[in-house]
């Protein structure tokens, strides 16, 4: 994946993925965006937000459900809040994306169709930014991002409620027709 040159996310998108639009207009939708997604907020328009990607792309959404990045990634070298061995997690996710590129060979070859796709890759999460030395890696077994310099890693943004806070898991915003279709 490419990235961004100086791309710092400043938001991630809700635990359940949202919806994103090419314009702040309801009838213009695009691709929904995936659980989790570092983003950076560009510009704010009424409860609209501009946000863009690691790789450029960029959408409107529902500004009011994208989940704030309390801080900056931790400094190489500085204190970190969770010293972690990035190795065990980088296995995982290549195990993992080897496993879904199998569904997706097996599915194009004509060995499966849609419902058995997606019942092979149902659950799956993966998630993988790099950009130079940095890193963000998505930890599925614990809900949680973490942010990397290749020597160690340090969660940067969690999934999970605070016990006794507000945190993700509201539904993320839908497009209701007003014939009352959905």
């Amino acid at each position: 994946m490419t990235t961004t040159p100086g791309f710092r996310p400043t938001h991630v998108v809700p635990a359940d993925g949202m919806p994103a639009w090419e314009a702040p207009d309801p009838g213009r939708p695009t691709v929904p965006l995936d659980a989790l997604l570092p983003v950076r907020l560009v510009e704010r328009l009424g409860d609209w937000a501009h946000i863009s990607c690691a790789n450029g792309w960029s959408a409107w959404v529902d500004g009011r459900y994208l989940v704030a990045v309390p801080q900056d990634p931790p400094v190489p070298g500085g204190p970190p809040t969770e010293a972690t061995d990035p190795r065990p997690l980088l296995a995982r996710a290549a195990e993992a994306l080897t496993g879904y590129r199998a569904a997706v060979e097996d599915l194009a070859a004509g060995g499966l169709d849609g419902e058995s796709f997606r019942s092979r890759t149902r659950g799956l999460r993966i998630g993988v930014v790099v950009d130079g030395e940095s890193m963000w890696l998505y930890d599925q077994t614990e809900g949680r991002w973490l942010y990397g310099d290749g020597r160690r890693l340090s969660t940067y943004v969690t999934d999970r409620a605070e016990p006794g806070g507000d945190g993700p898991g509201h539904d993320p915003t839908r497009v209701v027709r007003t014939d009352g279709d959905r």
